[in-house]
């Protein structure tokens, strides 16, 4: 049985917020710590009880912020110091947790580690990198061309896994050990409730196996980190490329004293052959997977992470090649697919207006590293406007637009042009407007969450699962003592699904619903007391 402690983190909501494009409160087109708190009633009012803050340390913002530079630090256009420490406040004082972006992989080259590393092999920062004569590996940078760069001031070649102006750490070294556990501390005494960790399953390399992850001390560095008396209470969540069980468990395990859970991402690999090309896929397949893990956390006492969008990923309800006029139906369905299973939901901002991804014409409206170093790789294979189309589809700018309060020229996000071009289709998608709408993706979401976070059966109850794989639906049944919740989920077409009789409909996305036996209409989806 899951501790006490794990119990309550089943009862989180995360929302996920990119500082840059959430809100701007200076007028300067950038989204701040300042325009966090002015949208944490907002967030309490959505039903959300913690908040997920991507990185706003000091950067030279190479990689939108992933990029650190001093993590002790704000980054100047989000604010300062006491704004950090206002928005704790802020958060506490609302009974909502405070969860930072912990970037343990790489630094920026303009950290003040790399830059004494750089000088020399005497320096006592010396180690605190991967550096060589010759690269001693084949490994690409995951953002296009060699993951080996040379440095003119100190001779060697430094390894950097994503951009030229991203090093990554030497976790071999006890130093670099002990300055992040340093770093944790420093978080921690200023009352933050837990971590995202980004990559953290390349902290430790697999040299032999010529991978840049899952090293045979990962464990050990983890541990490290969040095994201590004064991390143990931590909520934690590892972004980690993992589908092997074992793998899973002992990352996340309960009694690994490790980490709170792992984000999932077999389920994001759906709808496209690859990051940038689509190929649509039903919803059976999402259904697929997450039955899979559902019934292996249960069984292995580990949490999920229960997530759709994030800042990495194109809009998932875009993936899935929703049809326009369906976009509330989609999205309220995906919604409830995922949080009313057994888990911590994780909700990107935007998500709960039913935001879909964006189109432009040129790739100059794009800022994405990523994209920006992909498009010109395909031109040289393709011609660009096939390779803008691609752009299009895969671009992590696609949820990185600032965020669409009203149908204004820049979406009630600024004042002044912002600092990446406002999300092509604002006019119509927007909060303001999915308020208006008699389809209100965000008012469907309150009332989700509301029963959520009511209902033990929701959040701490047994899952089993009442369909066949060949059927187009879902069902799910949650059981906690004598309460009994049954969510039904319609996918592509209207169709007559089995559901008891004596049940009492506590929930649906579409108001005219009358009876547990009348035909589900697509994506129609209800949830039943039995």
């Amino acid at each position: 049985m899951l501790s006490q402690k794990y119990q309550d983190f089943l009862k989180l909501v995360v929302y996920q917020i990119y500082p840059r494009s959430f809100q701007d409160s200076n007028g300067d087109g950038i989204g701040d710590l300042g325009g966090i708190i002015q949208k944490l009633d907002y967030l309490k009012q959505l039903g959300v009880n913690a908040i997920w803050i991507c990185p706003c340390y000091k950067s030279p913002n190479d990689d939108n912020g992933y990029d650190i530079s001093d993590y002790r630090d704000i980054m100047d256009e989000f604010g300062t110091m006491e704004d950090i420490k206002r928005l704790i406040a802020e958060m506490h004082k609302r009974d909502m947790k405070v969860i930072m972006d912990l970037v343990p992989n790489h630094t920026s080259t303009q950290h003040r580690w790399f830059q004494e590393s750089r000088k020399g092999k005497d320096n006592p920062y010396s180690d605190y990198y991967y550096w060589f004569d010759e690269p001693i590996n084949t490994w690409g940078s995951l953002f296009g061309g060699s993951a080996w760069a040379f440095d003119a001031v100190r001779g060697q070649y430094y390894l950097h896994s994503y951009a030229l102006s991203q090093a990554d750490l030497n976790w071999n070294n006890p130093a670099v050990v002990k300055e992040m556990q340093d770093v944790v501390d420093f978080w921690v005494d200023m009352g933050v409730d837990g971590f995202r960790c980004d990559v953290i399953d390349q902290i430790d390399k697999d040299w032999e196996g010529d991978r840049n992850c899952f090293g045979p001390r990962l464990h050990e560095f983890i541990h490290a980190l969040f095994g201590r008396e004064k991390t143990r209470h931590l909520f934690t969540v590892g972004e980690c490329w993992c589908d092997e069980l074992q793998e899973v468990k002992l990352h996340s395990h309960y009694s690994r004293d490790e980490l709170t859970t792992l984000f999932q991402f077999e389920h994001t690999e759906l709808g496209r052959i690859d990051k940038f090309t689509p190929q649509p896929a039903p919803l059976t397949q999402v259904r697929d997977v997450l039955v899979k893990w559902q019934n292996l956390c249960q069984e292995h006492e580990l949490v999920y992470a229960l997530f759709t969008d994030n800042h990495d990923q194109p809009q998932f309800i875009s993936r899935m090649a929703h049809q326009p006029h369906q976009r509330y139906e989609m999205a309220t369905c995906v919604a409830t697919m995922f949080y009313t299973l057994r888990g911590v939901p994780f909700i990107y901002q935007g998500q709960e207006i039913g935001m879909t991804s964006a189109h432009y014409d040129a790739i100059e409206d794009f800022d994405d590293i990523e994209s920006q170093n992909m498009f010109r790789d395909m031109c040289r294979q393709m011609d660009a406007a096939q390779a803008l189309e691609k752009i299009n589809f895969g671009s992590r700018d696609n949820t990185r637009h600032p965020m669409c309060w009203d149908g204004s020229e820049f979406g009630g996000f600024s004042t002044v042009q912002p600092w990446i071009k406002p999300h092509s289709n604002v006019r119509q998608l927007n909060l303001e407007s999915d308020l208006a709408s008699e389809k209100s993706v965000f008012r469907y979401y309150q009332k989700l969450l509301a029963l959520r976070g009511s209902c033990d059966a929701l959040t701490l109850g047994n899952v089993r699962f009442l369909h066949n794989e060949s059927d187009n639906y879902m069902i799910t049944q949650r059981c906690h003592g004598l309460q009994k919740i049954l969510i039904v989920c319609n996918f592509d077409r209207e169709q007559t699904i089995p559901v008891p009789e004596n049940t009492k409909l506590l929930l649906s996305n579409l108001a005219d619903r009358q009876s547990a036996a009348a035909p589900y209409r697509p994506f129609e989806v209800a949830i039943y007391e039995i």
